[in-house]
């Protein structure tokens, strides 16, 4: 049987599977990037794709679909002025302008829940087109 933690607003379910894969990014480094999925049919939130560590922002990006809403966790390695190695976890909640209305309101809804199941989530960026995403919105959010 699969656990899962409950979104209380939506009634939308995190499950066991949404935490362990966030917990080997941030701790064992197993993934570069992690895409999460609404299920309407059984209200689960499920892990649609996952990036290897080799894999960069552009294969996430890319993972994206132009006509549906996703979450994505992006783990960004950079190195400081100071010349520290430094990693900071980016939740990014994409909605794109051709994404149905009401899955644009149930992820809206949700995106609070899931950010409190997962701890550890330092930057948070809202999308509704690659541009508002890209590689240049993420290094400006780190100063």
């Amino acid at each position: 049987m699969t656990m899962a933690f409950k979104m209380a607003i939506t009634g939308m379910w995190v499950t066991e599977e949404c935490k362990n894969s966030f917990m080997e990014m941030k701790w064992k480094k197993v993934h570069r990037y992690i895409v999460f999925k609404i299920d309407e049919g059984s209200k689960l939130l499920k892990v649609d794709k996952v990036g290897a560590p080799g894999e960069g922002y552009d294969d996430m990006a890319a993972a994206l679909p132009q006509d549906d809403c996703r979450y994505a966790l992006f783990d960004f390695d950079f190195v400081t002025l100071d010349n520290c190695r430094k990693s900071k976890i980016f939740f990014i909640a994409w909605a794109p302008t051709a994404s149905r209305i009401r899955a644009k309101m149930l992820y809206a809804t949700s995106k609070n829940g899931l950010r409190r199941a997962l701890e550890g989530i330092h930057y948070e960026v809202q999308a509704t087109d690659p541009t508002e995403m890209c590689f240049d919105v993420i290094k400006d959010r780190l100063k």
